[in-house]
């Protein structure tokens, strides 16, 4: 009767120290969670990186081939278009390493709508890559332009324009507003690694973006008009933000922690 008596604390002191140690992370547990937040912070360099490579050449380095007609008629090398095409290398690479280091991360809970987001990442590039062959198109009518027909000439770079423009409009116009906005927003909401409020923004400027798109594909509005200019705002901010707080902050611990509990 002593026995048991003196043995019964003890395998209640057994079961409630496996019972917490089982609480505690791993080490696999935790170095799995130091990786993750590690993939984060380069998912928001990467995200920052898009920015600084894409804006240069639309505001700057692309408008002498992209708004003067006389562009191909023949002139001096341009060295500011060809950073432009420098820069816009970069952003493909920036685009696809963001998708990169997320999916490790987004496919413990969505194996599919992580691989989608990869997808959409690629095809985006793929509308870059080809606006950047209309732009090095251009360039190399300018170069060569001797004495071909002006009129001709200003034909062809009136439609290497036009075909930049319109991968313009239709990757970072639609392709980002279904795979950046919808699905990345999803999954960042449901698995609550950023802000409600962030999540919330890109779930709204998802389907901005692709109304704005829509509006001037059938031509309710100009390309760049106030209500375009709107409509393009909360995706803006929307990746803005979440490349600042995923460099800055990272995911959330508590959410991240989730994440593995699931997937064990």
């Amino acid at each position: 009767m002593t026995t048991i008596t003196t043995t019964a604390p003890a395998v209640d002191n057994f079961h409630r120290n496996a019972t917490t140690s089982d609480r505690r992370p791993t080490h696999g547990a935790a170095e799995r969670h130091k990786d993750s937040q590690l993939l984060g912070r380069l998912t928001g360099l990467f995200f920052l990186i898009t920015y600084a490579t894409s804006i240069p050449p639309v505001l700057t380095l692309y408008v002498p081939a992209l708004s003067d007609p006389a562009f191909v008629l023949g002139g001096p090398f341009n060295a500011g278009v060809t950073w432009g095409v420098v820069l816009e290398l970069l952003l493909i690479a920036a685009n696809i390493a963001s998708a990169l280091t997320l999916y490790p991360v987004l496919r413990r809970r969505f194996p599919v709508l992580s691989l989608g987001f990869v997808t959409a990442r690629v095809m985006e590039s793929a509308f870059i890559a080809i606006g950047i062959i209309s732009v090095l198109a251009l360039v190399t009518l300018r170069a060569t332009a001797g004495d071909a027909d002006p009129a001709a000439l200003a034909v062809v770079g009136q439609a290497l324009v036009a075909v930049h423009d319109w991968t313009f409009k239709m990757g970072p116009g639609v392709v980002v507003g279904v795979g950046n906005g919808l699905i990345l927003g999803y999954m960042m909401w449901k698995t609550r690694l950023l802000p409600r409020f962030l999540s919330i923004l890109g779930l709204i400027g998802g389907p901005a973006l692709l109304l704005g798109s829509c509006g001037v594909l059938f031509g309710h509005f100009e390309f760049g008009s106030t209500i375009h200019s709107l409509s393009v705002a909360p995706e803006f901010f929307w990746e803005l933000l979440l490349g600042i707080w995923l460099l800055v902050r990272g995911f959330n611990p508590a959410a991240l922690a989730a994440l593995d509990t699931d997937q064990s």
